[in-house]
């Protein structure tokens, strides 16, 4: 099981831990002071899944020693007009760099985005995620 808190700290500051004690400072998306700015908590999510998923892909091309030299993701999200602004679709697209292999790059994708990511698979259930990527020379 996995245990976070967040705390309120002033203003619109909160202080969120992990279940391994790291730290994110975390504020509204409507804070303009810069000493109060945190990760807006909407944004957090949009995070996690770029990072869940990144972690699966780059795990899988390390046991299967190839020649990926750099990942990055980028993650989007629509979300509803009207309260209570869900997310409605989510994109993520995945730029490499390296001899990478396309169809190999496409597999790792999908082994995270069907089986291994958890953020990903949760959000699947409220919110159409699709994704597309790209390989560029190192």
């Amino acid at each position: 099981m996995s245990a976070v808190s967040v705390k309120w700290i002033e203003s619109k500051l909160m202080l969120g831990v992990d279940s391994n004690g790291s730290t994110v400072a975390l504020s509204s998306a409507l804070e303009r002071d810069p000493i109060w700015r945190g990760v807006i908590p909407s944004d957090m999510l949009l995070i996690a899944a770029a990072s869940c998923s990144m972690y699966d892909v780059v795990e899988i091309f390390q046991k299967q020693r190839e020649p990926l030299e750099g990942l990055e993701v980028t993650c989007t999200g629509d979300r509803q007009t009207e309260p209570i602004a869900r997310f409605v679709s989510i994109h993520l697209h995945y730029a490499a760099k390296g001899k990478v292999d396309p169809e190999k790059l496409e597999h790792a994708i999908q082994l995270s985005q069907e089986k291994y990511c958890t953020v990903i698979n949760t959000i699947k259930g409220v919110a159409q995620v699709t994704y597309d990527y790209e390989i560029q020379a190192a």
